[in-house]
């Protein structure tokens, strides 16, 4: 059955490039491999983005990166987060001046996935976001939504497969709709990935909010 098609939005949702901007609606293929390396491919398999882990003493890091491996942006979580609370920068910098975005967890207890976003040059207020996340992780059925509002911007899915069922174990798919930023969705579904790892053995869901948050709020978040 054919997937059904949405219509661009009214204005480009880019979080980290324009250049990840296409105007159609399209499907991704994400692949975790034994060393917990993220490669994200399009339907026809050709690699499109890479998540590599970079973990230090005291930070659990992401790295993403394009297929020359040149990183797009780094992905910190914040040591002894109560709400989970990771930090996106520009490249591989942990500069305050090229921070994007920053993702907390609003409710530890929650039992489904409920992320949300706050940009680092927000202009609305500090308790509104401007991205979420919601589903079940563990079945691979979550929504990422613009704010707090029902427009969708990407829509997680179990891969189906007639073929042996070790080949999509690890694999998920999402698709993108028209005119969204998928290297931002890509970086999303990246620190819930993470945080799933390393709360692997805590049961249930874990609830994870990516809120939009002034730079003041975003600079306490990394040095305090």
């Amino acid at each position: 059955m054919a997937e059904p098609s949405y219509p661009p939005l009214s204005s480009p949702v880019a979080v980290i490039g324009s250049q990840f901007i296409v105007p159609y609606q399209f499907d991704i293929i994400v692949d975790r491999n034994s060393r917990g390396n993220l490669v994200i491919n399009d339907m026809s398999h050709k690699i499109m983005l890479k998540v590599k882990p970079c973990d230090t003493s005291f930070h659990h890091q992401r790295l993403l990166l394009d297929v020359d491996e040149k990183p797009i942006v780094l992905m910190r979580k914040k040591i002894m987060s109560e709400h989970d609370r990771w930090n996106v920068f520009r490249g591989n910098s942990k500069s305050k001046s090229e921070m994007i975005f920053t993702t907390k967890t609003p409710d530890m207890m929650q039992s489904m996935t409920n992320v949300h976003v706050h940009l680092a040059n927000k202009t609305r207020s500090k308790d509104v976001c401007d991205f979420k996340m919601t589903g079940n992780w563990s079945k691979r059925n979550c929504t990422i939504y613009m704010g707090d509002t029902s427009t969708t911007i990407a829509q997680m899915n179990k891969m189906q497969s007639s073929e042996n069922i070790k080949l999509v174990k690890n694999k998920f798919m999402v698709t993108i709709y028209p005119n969204v930023d998928y290297a931002f969705v890509v970086t999303l579904i990246a620190i819930v990935e993470a945080m799933k790892s390393s709360n692997s053995n805590t049961k249930g869901e874990v609830a994870v909010e990516l809120t939009t948050s002034g730079v003041g709020d975003v600079i306490g978040a990394i040095f305090s």
